[in-house]
């Protein structure tokens, strides 16, 4: 048992190293998009399924509320989080629509449309995130493996290059924190 839990320590080191090294550009230039979008008053929406759709309401979460500084809320909305919208839209019009019906709803030109999908291949996110395009949005692909068919889509992808899902979240909710802290430093302030 502690060989299993030093290899998956192991592993969770490995992602971070690739978070630090390769990644950390793109963490960087998702950073300076949502600056510059939330400066001009755009919003920020999110969207995953399963675990990816808990990442998005903690994404939004910090946005809206604060991560580390006291400061006004900023417009951030996580599309896995109304039931009623959920299953309406799933019922009427399937489960791979339930992302893009809220976009076409929601979205303005120039607002940030955040897609965490672990595979790189949810669908339903995939859809969206076309969609938020078309509306003139811009669009950042958080993704697993090998970033999927997502990863051809958006403006920025942060592919997480690991099989393993819980690594991957991992890495996942490491970039959002370390985002959450670089908006509001580029908004706020060192100091708030």
């Amino acid at each position: 048992m502690i060989d299993e839990i030093r290899y998956q320590i192991d592993s969770h080191q490995r992602v971070m190293e690739s978070v630090k090294g390769e990644l950390a550009p793109k963490i960087a230039a998702v950073a300076d998009l949502l600056v510059d979008a939330l400066g001009k008053g755009k919003k920020l929406l999110v969207m995953g399924n399963g675990g990816s759709a808990a990442d998005a309401q903690h994404f939004a979460a910090e946005i809206v509320g604060r991560f580390k500084m006291e400061r006004r809320g900023l417009p951030a909305v996580a599309l896995t989080t109304d039931s009623s919208i959920l299953t309406a839209i799933g019922n009427d019009y399937g489960f791979e629509q339930i992302f893009r019906r809220q976009i076409e709803a929601l979205a303005c030109e120039g607002d940030v449309v955040v897609g965490i999908s672990t595979s790189g291949t949810s669908r339903n996110v995939h859809g969206a995130l076309l969609l938020a395009r078309e509306l003139g949005c811009r669009t950042i692909g958080l993704l697993g493996k090998d970033g999927g068919t997502i990863r051809e889509i958006v403006d920025v992808d942060i592919t997480v290059s690991c099989d393993d899902t819980p690594r991957v979240q991992e890495g996942h909710i490491t970039i959002i924190h370390i985002i959450c802290d670089l908006v509001e430093r580029g908004l706020f302030g060192k100091n708030g």
